[in-house]
Parts: C-alpha cells; structure tokens; sequence
C-alpha cells in the first residue's frame, strides 16, 4: 500500500493538468479533472497497486482480472474516450459517439501532463503522440475524435507546445461560438 504516494502522483497530475488546460483555454475543465480519483472506489485500488511509472489500474487488472477504479473513473470524466458510447439504434450495439471539442482539449492536456509525470526529466513532446501511436489500431474511439487529437499531438510533436496549444484555443474557440449559435438558434 503506498496511499501518500499515490495521493502525491495525482495531485502532481491534476496540477499539470490545470496548468495545460490554462494553455488550451479551458481552465474550469483544468480545475476539476481527475477528482473522482480521490474517491474511495479509485483512491484505494490506486494506492494499492501503485506503480510509479505507469496506471495503477494495470497492477489491479492484473491482480483481478480488471479494474473497478478504471470503470469508475472512465464512467465520471468525459476527457476519457471510453466515456463516448452510446447504443446505436440502427446497429444495436454499443459504439463510439463523437467526443465534443472541449473535452478533446481536455484529453490532449492530460495525456501531456501524464507524459510529464510519468516520464519525469525524459519527457519529449514527441512522447504523447508515439504513446498515443501504440494503441491507436485497437481504441474504439469514434474516427472524427480519433483525427482531432492525433492532429493536436502531431502538432505537438512537430511544432511544439506553443502551436499545439494555439491550434486547440483555435478549435474549442470555434466550438464555443457555435455552440453559442445553436443555443441563439433555438
């Protein structure tokens, strides 16, 4: 059990977070990410299969076969993909649904801030794309979600920090003004 450590790992995390959720224009977003992992139901598990360098959710997967914090968390935090699923009516099955700007923004934030944590004094910007590379053929992830964030962490790795964070200012900008639209339209 490493509880303080644990906690020390999320906070440092949250923290990160918020600091590149300023940047991407979206600091409420910033300001509350991840607080279910201070939940009893993520806090324990977390604190119990606490790794250091990686999820802990990857240590209770393999203790039990899956991980209970991770269903709790991915059920709470629309940053997360997985977050995104619906039942298609048409198909009958559950599928992916489009992720809204904002929390796209939110996602290409924390998958930075985890590089950073994780990663400590070694973390590249080329870092977040190549984690995100590794998986990308088996996420189930609806294809439009799946091209925004690539394109964020491609101009990340290619640009930097400062054109990465311009173009996703750029976007949720967009998307406030038109949700702003629709709601007028109304």
């Amino acid at each position: 059990m490493h509880p303080f450590r644990h906690f020390m790992t999320v906070t440092r995390h949250r923290h990160a977070v918020f600091r590149h959720c300023c940047k991407a224009g979206i600091p409420w977003q910033g300001l509350r990410h991840d607080l279910s992992k201070y939940a009893p139901t993520e806090f324990w598990p977390g604190a119990r299969y606490y790794l250091g360098t990686r999820s802990p959710n990857e240590g209770e997967r393999r203790a039990v076969g899956y991980s209970v914090a991770w269903m709790h968390h991915k059920g709470r935090n629309r940053h997360h993909f997985e977050y995104w699923t619906d039942y298609n009516l048409e198909t009958r099955r559950v599928e992916p649904v489009e992720m809204p700007v904002r929390y796209v923004a939110e996602m290409f934030c924390d998958r930075i801030a985890a590089g950073e944590i994780y990663n400590g004094a070694a973390y590249k910007h080329t870092d977040p794309l190549a984690y995100y590379e590794r998986a990308r053929d088996r996420r189930v992830i609806h294809p439009a979600t799946d091209r925004l964030i690539y394109e964020w962490l491609t101009v990340l790795a290619e640009q930097g920090e400062d054109a990465a964070y311009a173009t996703v200012r750029e976007a949720v900008k967009a998307d406030r003004r038109a949700r702003r639209a629709k709601r007028s339209a109304r």
